[in-house]
């Protein structure tokens, strides 16, 4: 008796407590990057930027934030494993599940202007993290994301900002496209200021939950923010497809996705690698690489073969992959 209420309370602590602690971070993460977003949408939403490099830059930029805030504060306090697998299980996550689910809602819009740009950057991202990776250990002998590799991403990351202007410019918005900001400047700003700091500290409060849950199940940390915190931080993602469909303005659903792709490797890696350095490890090579560029490539190839739309049959076989992943990696 003695011993089954000891259990009992290891369980309560160890792991019902952070894990409605996890739920709730989630929660609060959620609204702090959906204020990040709405704020700096009617910003952009002035300048005339067409709705689908909004997604593409001004969105993700604010979806991305809670990878980012999960990922760098990881990698500071010293866990690698949950930097690096969220930032890969979030791509994953955003390209699997969320387009994929998008996919079978609704017949997207595919612009070839944008996704013949962002598409292959977001393609070679993903590939630059995967040689990198490689490339370290054959000179290092141990392979690790150096912090000279996250400046360099951090790097691309402006350079992408600053092309992705340059495209705006030349792929202006149809004027029934420019919606107008219905809030003053003032507002918008200290919405994404107030956004920004709810990200933060939500991200903080998240890590120490996950880290609970993974020390209760004997769980390697990277396994753990590949799946549930990776999902957790790309709520904001699913929440912005979702009210895209609703509110019918696909192109920003589809913008978010790739440019929160783009940002994760180059936003989320680069700034967790010059935090401090990142190890990979071995689950990282075996599984969450190999199901990235899988789910890269597919995406690439329904660019190319669909014309003015995705056809909803896309998002059959993403889906399947991002299930026999999670069954992979808990298995």
């Amino acid at each position: 008796m003695y011993h089954s209420e000891l259990m009992l309370a290891s369980f309560t602590t160890e792991f019902l407590l952070p894990a409605t602690g996890l739920v709730l971070c989630i929660v609060i993460l959620t609204i702090g990057a959906n204020w990040l977003v709405e704020g700096a949408a009617k910003l952009a939403y002035r300048l005339g930027i067409p709705k689908i490099i909004v997604g593409a830059t001004v969105v993700s930029l604010g979806t991305t934030s809670p990878e980012a805030g999960v990922s760098v504060l990881a990698a500071i306090q010293g866990h690698a494993g949950l930097a690096l697998g969220n930032a890969i299980g979030s791509v994953i996550c955003d390209t699997g599940l969320i387009f994929g689910l998008s996919c079978l809602m609704t017949r997207l819009p595919l612009d070839r202007f944008i996704l013949n740009r962002h598409g292959w950057i977001q393609f070679g991202a993903g590939l630059l993290l995967v040689v990198m990776a490689y490339l370290s250990e054959m000179i290092f002998g141990y392979p690790v994301i150096p912090r000279p590799v996250g400046i360099f991403f951090l790097a691309l990351l402006m350079a992408y900002m600053f092309v992705s202007v340059r495209w705006a410019r030349q792929h202006p918005a149809p004027s029934e496209e420019i919606e107008n900001a219905d809030k003053p400047v003032w507002l918008c700003l200290l919405m994404v200021v107030i956004g920004l700091g709810i990200v933060i500290q939500s991200s903080e409060w998240l890590i120490e939950s996950g880290r609970a849950i993974c020390l209760y199940l004997k769980v390697p940390e990277s396994v753990i923010a590949a799946t549930g915190i990776a999902l957790g931080t790309s709520l904001p993602e699913l929440a912005t497809a979702i009210s895209s469909i609703r509110k019918g303005h696909p192109e920003i659903l589809i913008g978010n996705i790739v440019g929160a792709d783009i940002l994760n490797i180059l936003f989320v890696v680069g700034a967790s690698a010059t935090a401090v350095a990142l190890p990979v490890p071995s689950e990282v090579f075996r599984i969450y690489f190999p199901v990235m560029i899988l789910i890269l490539v597919l995406f690439r190839i329904f660019i190319a073969i669909n014309k003015k739309s995705f056809s909803r049959l896309c998002g059959i076989p993403l889906l399947l992959i991002y299930l026999i992943f999670l069954f992979i990696v808990f298995s």
